[in-house]
């Protein structure tokens, strides 16, 4: 059962108006975020996750992030309106201080523990799919714990667990335990990011149960 929660910002959030920085080339966040709403990866459904909007990109600026604005799953389209700029966080203080025309995600302090723990990450992609949320034990993917709930320091921390295993780093994918059909791909571009989590979709269509390929 999803708590009530879903889709509100739990950490302390320090945000000011003002612009993006300079030069951001915001054309790889909105070309992806298309591409996951086209196949509900990211969006709002009123069935689903007490109505809230699901799902977040974020790239990495030369300071800090660019991410997706709280609860921008259900726009057909990402506009430069709807980015927050992450200048900084703190996990321990669970802080994110952020600046441009949007907050930032919910899930802020997640993408910024990537960011953190590997230099070469260059994007990440959160998702929700309840298929390969389903089907995580049949591709083997690392999973965080299940009381670890979202955008919260413990789940920061489970992130920071996994990427210490070297087959986490490279295959670029984490199963959120604690976040029902939460996904996590991250990868150096949001290309790459991104056809890794088309391929990720497609092993989770070709995984079919005993039964599915009677």
């Amino acid at each position: 059962m999803q708590a009530a929660s879903e889709g509100v910002i739990k950490f302390r959030l320090e945000h000011a108006a003002g612009p993006l920085p300079g030069g951001a080339d915001l054309a790889p966040l909105q070309r992806w975020f298309c591409v996951c709403r086209a196949l509900d990866l990211i969006g709002r459904h009123p069935q689903r996750y007490q109505g809230a909007a699901y799902g977040n990109i974020s790239l990495r600026a030369d300071r800090g992030f660019l991410v997706t604005g709280t609860q921008t799953g259900a726009k057909p389209a990402l506009e430069a309106t709807d980015i927050a700029w992450v200048r900084s966080f703190d996990i321990a203080q669970n802080r994110v201080a952020s600046q441009g025309p949007a907050r930032p995600s919910s899930e802020s302090l997640t993408h910024g523990q990537l960011y953190a723990l590997d230099p070469a990450i260059g994007a990440v992609i959160h998702v929700h799919s309840p298929l390969v949320w389903q089907r995580r034990e049949d591709l083997a993917l690392p999973i965080t714990a299940p009381q670890a709930a979202y955008g919260t320091p413990e789940m920061a921390q489970e992130v920071e667990r996994l990427m210490r295993l070297a087959p986490v780093r490279e295959s670029g994918v984490i199963c959120m335990g604690g976040h029902e059909d939460g996904i996590l791909v991250f990868a150096r571009t949001p290309d790459q990011a991104g056809y890794r989590l088309l391929q990720t979709y497609r092993l989770a269509c070709e995984a079919r149960e005993p039964a599915d390929r009677a």
